[in-house]
């Protein structure tokens, strides 16, 4: 099957300042390499068998441009959409690179710039096939809060702590599946400047769209954030990129 993946990788930042006033967050360096961020993305979905990527852009877009070019020393064709005051916000970039002519094939392979995952598209793509779907979410069985859990009695007696647990609950890890023809016409109805996750999802389930769920128990990053950022180190990135 014939499919683009498509990186939203165009916002500001903001949780990464004063960094991102430099680099766009997609740039920083991780790792003992050193490598940016996005370069990870890229390495792994070109090892994994995808031929053809869009990078959704905006803030500082050239340094990306700049150090990717064309994506011929990952193999890949790499091409570029950048947002305008019509097209902006993660659906609506992805609805831009579409009306380009930049999405080809029957399946968008959507990955979020910040998310590190050992994910195989293939295995991914190959589900959304078998299930005939609209979308497919890749969703984790746990998830780690960002502060502490706290249990609190009736008399505002503190009885337990939990520092930063993990939860049994089922998470979006932002990675996800599209047909394409879901994107025509979908501007009369969810404007130019949407969210893909906020608005287009729920959107699709409400109107009886097939979104199906694919479980996926494997470590993953989040590097959304300048806290989060901080906390992975070589070990960890080690366990996720193999």
């Amino acid at each position: 099957m014939e499919f683009t993946v498509v990186i939203p990788a165009g916002g500001e930042g903001s949780r990464f300042r004063p960094y991102t006033d430099i680099v766009p967050k997609p740039m920083i360096p991780l790792g003992e390499d050193e490598r940016p961020i996005l370069d990870y993305i890229v390495r792994h979905l070109a090892k994994k068998g995808s031929k053809r990527i869009v990078l959704l852009v905006n803030y500082k877009w050239r340094y990306i441009k700049n150090y990717f070019n064309d994506g011929s020393r990952y193999n890949i064709m790499l091409d570029y959409s950048v947002d305008d005051d019509t097209y902006s916000n993660t659906g609506g970039s992805l609805l831009k690179a579409y009306k380009e002519g930049l999405i080809k094939g029957d399946v968008i392979l959507i990955w979020y710039g910040d998310i590190i995952a050992n994910l195989d598209p293939m295995e991914l793509i190959g589900f959304h096939q078998r299930e005939g779907a609209d979308a497919a979410l890749v969703i984790a069985d746990r998830y780690q809060i960002p502060v502490g859990l706290a249990e609190v009695d009736n008399e505002k007696n503190v009885k337990r702590l939990r520092e930063k647990p993990w939860l049994n609950i089922m998470v979006t890890i932002g990675v996800l599946t599209l047909k394409p023809s879901v994107l025509d016409g979908i501007e009369g109805k969810l404007g130019t400047k949407f969210d893909l996750m906020g608005d287009l999802i729920p959107h699709m389930i409400e109107s009886g769209k097939k979104v199906k769920g694919f479980l996926y128990s494997c470590e993953w990053l989040d590097v959304g954030s300048l806290e989060r950022y901080k906390k992975i180190n070589s070990s960890l990135l080690n366990k996720v990129i193999r």
